[in-house]
């Protein structure tokens, strides 16, 4: 194997190196922490696998090494909604949001991490 063919632990389309990056920059936050900055802790930990659960779906991460690319983007999706049905029911979003924001950094639908 060349050393372009090895490849680079990864969770979604970020770098698991990346991804225990955003987890220490997380633990950082001043406390006491918000809803937000627990659903987005709870989504990094859940995609590098130091968390069993799913953020929204409790679901448990079915790839070999985490969370597969589609079920990211599933639980994204599901974040997503929590998110809009908190908005339309008037309740507090913070959680939702947090965890939409973490898992769509971790996808790809934007370079600004939460």
């Amino acid at each position: 194997m060349t050393s372009d063919e090895t490849t680079i632990p990864a969770v979604g389309v970020r770098p698991l190196d990346e991804v225990f990056d955003a987890i220490e920059s997380a633990h950082r936050r001043p406390q006491p922490w918000t809803g937000f900055d627990h659903g987005v802790l709870g989504a990094y930990r859940w995609a590098a696998e130091a968390q069993g659960e799913a953020p929204i779906t409790t679901a448990a991460a079915l790839g070999a090494m985490g969370p597969c690319r589609a079920q990211l983007l599933a639980e994204c999706q599901a974040a997503a909604v929590r998110l809009r049905d908190a908005l339309n029911e008037r309740t507090d979003p913070a959680y939702a949001l947090g965890a939409y924001q973490a898992l769509a950094w971790l996808c790809g639908h934007h370079e600004d991490r939460p």
